[in-house]
């Protein structure tokens, strides 16, 4: 299995904007004066943004058109390369057709069909620091549901679902560090549930969402 990084893929799919050429609006700019914030940053989150989830004491945390509720809507100025400060990758527009074309590359160079995971790295709510997630899949599931299955004591389990996509990002993200300018890494012994499986399972339906 392979996990790649967005913001390689970002890049090579040309999901990049340069700052100089955005004229933030008076909200971005007041908000960004008040908090020390780019305003031309504040001003692409905000038009890359289906739902502001939350726009306060410097944290903006948006739902992105993808359905991720995540800060600053995945956009991103770290690791951008030289146009470091004046530009910033945007999430993948389809992050699981990204990897399944990297998958289909893959298996017409080398004749293996690997799995492939894009990850990103997200903030989680109630704990401090952040950890890899799956924001695209491409041959497997991204869950795994043992709800029905027997555990180690012979109960039931009745809600237990594994996000598998994301524990293997975050663990491909331990090899892959945030300054060491590795952007894949590839996964032995794992062994996720096989099939087409979509980004779309591992998002909370609205009805589900008792935060909403």
């Amino acid at each position: 299995m392979l996990v790649v990084t967005q913001k390689v893929v970002s890049k090579a799919e040309g999901a990049v904007v340069d700052l100089r050429t955005v004229a933030p609006r008076p909200e971005a700019v007041a908000w960004a004066d008040a908090w020390d914030r780019d305003a031309r940053q504040v001003e692409v989150v905000l038009r890359e943004a289906r739902r502001i989830v939350r726009m306060e004491r410097g944290v903006l945390i948006t739902e992105t058109h993808h359905g991720f509720v995540c800060a600053n809507g995945g956009i991103d100025a770290s690791n951008v390369g030289p146009g470091s400060g004046d530009l910033v990758t945007l999430l993948p527009r389809d992050p699981d057709a990204s990897a399944g074309r990297i998958r289909a590359a893959l298996r017409a160079r080398f004749g293996h069909d690997l799995p492939v995971i894009v990850s990103d790295s997200f903030g989680r709510p109630w704990r401090w620091g952040i950890t890899d997630v799956a924001l695209g899949v491409s041959g497997l599931l991204p869950l795994d549901d043992l709800r029905g299955v027997p555990d180690a004591d012979g109960r039931v389990m009745r809600t237990t679902v594994r996000a598998v996509a994301d524990e293997l990002a975050s663990a491909a993200e331990l090899a892959l560090g945030k300054t060491a300018g590795r952007p894949v890494a590839l996964v032995r012994g794992a062994n996720p549930p096989p099939g087409e499986g979509t980004i779309r399972d591992l998002l909370m339906a609205p009805e589900n969402d008792l935060f909403r």
